[in-house]
């Protein structure tokens, strides 16, 4: 149950009910925020308010951490989407399709569980785009996370580019010769959609399983790469495709990799609303912004008979 439900619950039931966990957490978080030596920059992550949530993501001071996870993250991502093929062209043979398209899912994979709780791992303009229409990340940063993806993904291209000694062109993603723009079209449309599907679904309310939802995320684009990149390259990322097309400064059908992600991106919300309702909720909103604090958050005793353990979390290093 998210915190929205948790409070509509509240508001519904009389005075002599039973309370709710929610209730019961903010009792025992009211009593240790009270206490002396309560510390609220030490204690992000166990507040169960939104707001505390948003606090901590806008603090300036740990703005740069969240794009430096956005930039190393989309960098090594791209290093191997766009590497595989051009690997292939510099030692030929030497990377076969299947390990291609798997690879950036293992990679995806990867950067969620390293990196995911500092930036919520997004990697992809889409994915901020999408979280930021749920209501689980605020519009101002989307701009911010966008340039910072772009800037990983052509790093990470110019850097291939130079270390093979062969043309980004050979990383990019274009429609398969003998398909034209349409289909190629459809299948960004459709693979994004289910990307973001997965996305969303993993990272909210009750199905929200936190890091092991990477193990779905990355399956889904190595399964979605097998079958579909034979016709588009199964980007599902302006980013990915960005990066090669700047490095190499060919931007040939670009428009189908930001307007065919974006579309599919659009109707995954859409379904996403059907499935789950409003976004905005506690665990949509961690998931999207990672739950970066600087040092250990005090322990909020829950009482016995809640089905819910106390509160703590590790020091970042």
């Amino acid at each position: 149950m998210d915190l929205g439900s948790a409070q509509g619950l509240e508001a519904a039931s009389g005075a002599g009910s039973q309370p709710t966990h929610a209730q019961t957490v903010a009792g025992a978080l009211d009593a240790t925020v009270g206490s002396p030596t309560w510390d609220r920059a030490a204690s992000i992550g166990t507040v169960t308010d939104l707001d505390e949530i948003f606090r901590d993501f806008n603090d300036p001071r740990r703005k740069w951490r969240r794009l430096l996870a956005e930039f190393v993250g989309t960098f090594f991502l791209v290093l191997v989407a766009a590497g595989a093929p051009m690997m292939n062209v510099a030692v030929e043979g030497s990377v076969s399709r299947l390990a291609a398209v798997v690879a950036p899912g293992m990679m995806v994979m990867a950067v969620i569980m390293a990196m995911g709780k500092v930036s919520g791992a997004h990697l992809n303009p889409a994915v901020s785009i999408a979280f930021a229409l749920r209501g689980d990340f605020p519009w101002v940063r989307v701009a911010p996370y966008i340039c910072t993806q772009l800037l990983g993904a052509t790093a990470a291209a110019y850097f291939l580019q130079f270390a093979l000694g062969v043309s980004a062109q050979n990383g990019g993603t274009y429609p398969a010769g003998g398909y034209g723009a349409g289909a190629a079209f459809l299948m960004e449309f459709i693979l994004t959609f289910g990307l973001v599907t997965v996305i969303l679904g993993t990272a909210s309310g009750a199905q929200n399983i936190g890091i092991i939802g990477s193990l779905g995320v990355g399956a889904y684009i190595a399964l979605a790469g097998m079958w579909g990149s034979p016709i588009s390259g199964a980007s599902m990322n302006p980013a990915r495709t960005f990066g090669p097309n700047m490095a190499s400064l060919t931007f040939t059908d670009f428009w189908i990799y930001v307007v065919g992600p974006l579309a599919g991106m659009a109707l995954a919300v859409l379904v996403g609303y059907g499935l789950r309702g409003r976004g905005g909720g506690w665990d949509g909103s961690t998931a999207a912004q990672g739950t970066l604090a600087q040092g250990r958050p005090r322990r909020v005793s829950i009482p016995e008979g809640t089905g819910h353990a106390a509160s703590s979390s590790s020091p970042e290093a």
